[in-house]
């Protein structure tokens, strides 16, 4: 009788002691963290890995308000990004300051193109430039009618990858009135008649500060011609409402810097706005904020990428 209890009493304990054991098995599976399903890769696709270039167009502000410090954070940017091209306005070169284009250009490891009105030698000189990291093939420059208005246009025709495009950059004249609108469509007139006596057989792509919203009156023959890069990436989304005049200068937002391109030759897949935040307590890279955008070859017609949904 004693034998048969002990045997009962071990029996029970080792019952008991399974149970506990199956149980801290439920607990720990339990606990274990559910397997997370592996990331998917994106599907490569010809809208994303298509060839093209990027570009920049910004107002420097020329050297107001701390030149030393703001080209900093501007070269920093542009390092960061390393767009095909960069059209710069408001460049100024005087003594004790060296040409902006220049500086950048030299540090970015860059070409560039300068042009003014100022002739060559003069103490002080002020115009526009483009900058790229790609082969030169041609440049030109080109003083805009009215020549009274002192404004100019910077060509550059540069290989990317082994195609040919044109990029130009220009700032027209920023009078707000019935005048300023006038002059600025005769400039925008001079403009396509410079572009169509440079640019050849290649895409144009045309960058700066035009002083008027990219549906005035006074662009309507450069957007017959060419596409808003910004609008056509942004279409019916509020960014495309954004401006380029900086808030801690103006009151008014005005997107008024625009990168245009050639609808037939090339597709504008993204673009953004660039030093639109302070890099210090109210101090600014420029008075303007930057534009950015990337664009992409336009498949030729017959082509798999063109007849692919």
């Amino acid at each position: 009788m004693q034998t048969s209890a002990f045997t009962a009493r071990v029996r029970r304990a080792f019952v008991h002691a399974l149970a506990v054991a199956c149980l801290l098995s439920g607990v720990a599976q339990a606990a274990e963290p559910t397997p997370v399903a592996a990331a998917t890769t994106p599907p490569v696709t010809a809208a994303n890995t298509a060839p093209g270039l990027s570009m920049v167009t910004f107002n420097l502000h020329h050297d107001r308000e701390n030149w030393p410090a703001r080209r900093k954070v501007i070269l920093r940017e542009l390092q960061a990004l390393r767009p095909d091209a960069i059209a710069l306005q408001e460049v100024i070169q005087k003594p004790n300051v060296r040409n902006q284009a220049a500086w950048l250009a030299r540090r970015l490891g860059y070409d560039y193109q300068f042009v003014s009105t100022d002739p060559p030698g003069r103490f002080k000189r002020y115009g526009n430039a483009l900058l790229t990291r790609r082969p030169v093939l041609a440049r030109n420059d080109h003083l805009l009618a009215p020549l009274g208005d002192y404004r100019t246009v910077a060509h550059l025709r540069i290989d990317v990858d082994g195609r040919p495009v044109n990029v130009y950059a220009t700032h027209l004249n920023e009078r707000s009135d019935e005048t300023g609108s006038r002059i600025r469509a005769e400039q925008v007139a001079d403009l396509l008649t410079f572009i169509a006596g440079t640019a050849g057989d290649a895409p144009v792509v045309i960058a700066g500060d035009f002083n008027a919203l990219v549906d005035a009156g006074d662009l309507s023959a450069l957007r017959n011609q060419y596409g808003d890069s910004f609008g056509s990436v942004h279409v019916n989304n509020a960014l495309a409402q954004v401006s380029t005049l900086n808030r801690h200068y103006y009151q008014a937002p005005s997107r008024i810097d625009h990168i245009f391109f050639q609808q037939d030759r090339l597709l504008a897949r993204e673009a953004k706005i660039l030093f639109d935040q302070p890099y210090a307590e109210g101090r600014w890279a420029s008075d303007h904020y930057g534009v950015w955008t990337r664009l992409q070859f336009a498949p030729s017609p017959g082509s798999p990428a063109a007849t692919t949904p």
